[in-house]
C-alpha cells in the first residue's frame, strides 16, 4: 500500500471514530445529568423533578430525531431549526437544574459540526450564556451583572478556542483534499506508466517488424544489384559464346567473361550476406570505384561509357556511396537489357549539400509510367528508389520512345564519420 493510501485510511479511521464518539456524547452527557436529577432530590426537596425529567425526555428525542434524519444536515433552515430547538431547551432545563449545564457543553460540538459561517460564533455565544448561567447557579441564584460578566468572558475564551479548532479542521481538510489529489495523481501515472509500457511493448513489436522488413528489402537489393545481375550476364556471355562457337578466339572471350562474372557475383554474395561494403569501395573512392565498374561494363557489353565527375570529390558515408554505387550498376544493367544503346555517359557532381549521379544514354527509350506487356516489372528501379529515399534523397527518371533515357539519383552529401 502506498504512504498516501496509508495515510488516507488513518484518516478514515480516526473520522469513524469521531463520528460515533460526536454521535453517542449527547446521549452520555444527558444520562450523566438525569442522573444527578435522580440522586439530588434526596438534599434538595425544592426541586421540579417530574418537569426536570421530562424535558431530560424532550431533550432526548429531538436530538434523536435530529441524528435519525441525517439528510437534514445538509439543509440550512432544518440544521437552524434543530439548533435552536437544542438552545431552548438547554437553557429551560438549566434554568430549573443548573448542572445540566454538563449537557449544555454540547452546543459548543453541534455547532462546529451543523453551522456554517458566522451563525457558528452565534452557536457558541449562545452556549457560552448559558454555560455562565449554569456556574453561577441558574439566574435565580446569581445577579444578572455577575451572568453578563461571566457570560462574555466565556464567550471571549470559548470563541478563541473555537477559532483555533476551526483553523485545525481547515488544515485537515486541506491534508484530505491534497492526499485525495495526490491519490488520484499516482493513479493517473500508474496508469500511464502501464500505457506507457503497453506503447513501448507495441514499438519494440513495430520495431521488430520493420528491422525484418527493412532486412528483408536489403537482402533484396542487394541480390538484385549482385546475383541476379551477374547471372544474367552469364546468361548473356554464355549466349553469346554458344553463337560463336565457329570462332575460337570470341568463344574464349565470352567464356571468360562469363567466369570473370560468376566470380564477381560470388563475392559480392557474400559480401551481402554479411552486410559488408562493397569490394570496389572498399578498395576506391567512390569516383574511382564507379569509373571501375563502368570501364569492366563497357569491355564486357562492348558499349562506350565514360564517367565524368565535378565539383569536389570527397569521402562520403558509407550508405552514400553504396547507394550510389548501387545506383550506377543498376542503370547500366538496364542499358545492357532494354536500352540497345551506342554510348553512355555518367556524371557524379558533388556539391555542397548533395551528391548526384546522372546516367544517360542513347537508347530506345521507354514511357516510365507504362506498364510491361507480360504483367511482369523489374525490381531494379524500385530498388533503386527505396535505397535511394533511405537517405532522404530523390530519383528522377526521364525517358520516352526513341529518345533514350536520363536516371538522376540526388542524396545528401553526408560525409564520411558523420552519426558515428
Amino acid at each position: 500500500m502506498s504512504i498516501e493510501a496509508e495515510l488516507r485510511a488513518e484518516f478514515d479511521r480516526w473520522e469513524r471514530k469521531e463520528t460515533v464518539f460526536f454521535s453517542v456524547l449527547p446521549y452520555f452527557l444527558l444520562s450523566v445529568c438525569a442522573l444527578i436529577t435522580l440522586v439530588l432530590p434526596f438534599w434538595d426537596v425544592s426541586l421540579n423533578l417530574p418537569l426536570v425529567l421530562g424535558l431530560t425526555l424532550v431533550i432526548a428525542l429531538w436530538v434523536g430525531w435530529f441524528h435519525a434524519h441525517p439528510q437534514w444536515q445538509e439543509s440550512g433552515p432544518l440544521t437552524g431549526l434543530y439548533y435552536v430547538g437544542l438552545i431552548v431547551l438547554g437553557a429551560s432545563v438549566v434554568t430549573l437544574a443548573p448542572w445540566y449545564g454538563i449537557f449544555t457543553f454540547i452546543g459548543y460540538v453541534h455547532a462546529f459540526l451543523f453551522l456554517k459561517g458566522r451563525w457558528r460564533y452565534a452557536g457558541v455565544a449562545a452556549t457560552a450564556m448559558i454555560q455562565a448561567a449554569s456556574s453561577t447557579g441558574g439566574l435565580s441564584g446569581a445577579t444578572v451583572n455577575e451572568w453578563l460578566v461571566l457570560s462574555l468572558v466565556m464567550i471571549v475564551l470559548a470563541g478563541a478556542f473555537f477559532r483555533f479548532a476551526e483553523l485545525d479542521d481547515r488544515r485537515n481538510h486541506r491534508q484530505k483534499r491534497a492526499l485525495a489529489e495526490l491519490h488520484e495523481a499516482n493513479v493517473k501515472l500508474e496508469a500511464a506508466l502501464a500505457e506507457n509500457a503497453g506503447l513501448h511493448a507495441q514499438l519494440l513489436v513495430q520495431a521488430r517488424e520493420a528491422g525484418v522488413q527493412d532486412e528483408r528489402q536489403r537482402m533484396a537489393r542487394e541480390i538484385h544489384d549482385t546475383l541476379a545481375q551477374g547471372l544474367a550476364g552469364i546468361l548473356t556471355q554464355l549466349q553469346a559464346a554458344e553463337q560463336t562457337a565457329d570462332r575460337d578466339e570470341a568463344w574464349r572471350r565470352h567464356v571468360d567473361n562469363a567466369k570473370n562474372l560468376a566470380r564477381d557475383s560470388l563475392t559480392e554474395a557474400r559480401r551481402t550476406v554479411f552486410a559488408v561494403q562493397p569490394d570496389v569501395l572498399a578498395e576506391a573512392r567512390l569516383p574511382e570505384a564507379i569509373s571501375d565498374v563502368t570501364r569492366r561494363w563497357s569491355q564486357v557489353h562492348r558499349i562506350d561509357a565514360v564517367l565524368t565527375t565535378t565539383g569536389d570529390p570527397r569521402p562520403m558515408h558509407a550508405d552514400v556511396e553504396v547507394t550510389l554505387l548501387r545506383a550506377a550498376q543498376e542503370a547500366l544493367a538496364n542499358v545492357a537489357k532494354h536500352a540497345r544503346a551506342s554510348r553512355v555517359g555518367l556524371t557524379l557532381s558533388y556539391m555542397e549539400d548533395l551528391v548526384t549521379l546522372d546516367v544517360r544514354d542513347d537508347g530506345v527509350g521507354f514511357e516510365p509510367g507504362a506498364r510491361r506487356a507480360d504483367g511482369a516489372g523489374g525490381f531494379g528501379l524500385t530498388g533503386m528508389r527505396q535505397r535511394v529515399q533511405r537517405l532522404a534523397g530523390r530519383l528522377e527518371i526521364e525517358s520516352e520512345p526513341g529518345g533514350g533515357t536520363a536516371i538522376s539519383a540526388t542524396v545528401p552529401a553526408i560525409p564520411a564519420g558523420a552519426g558515428r
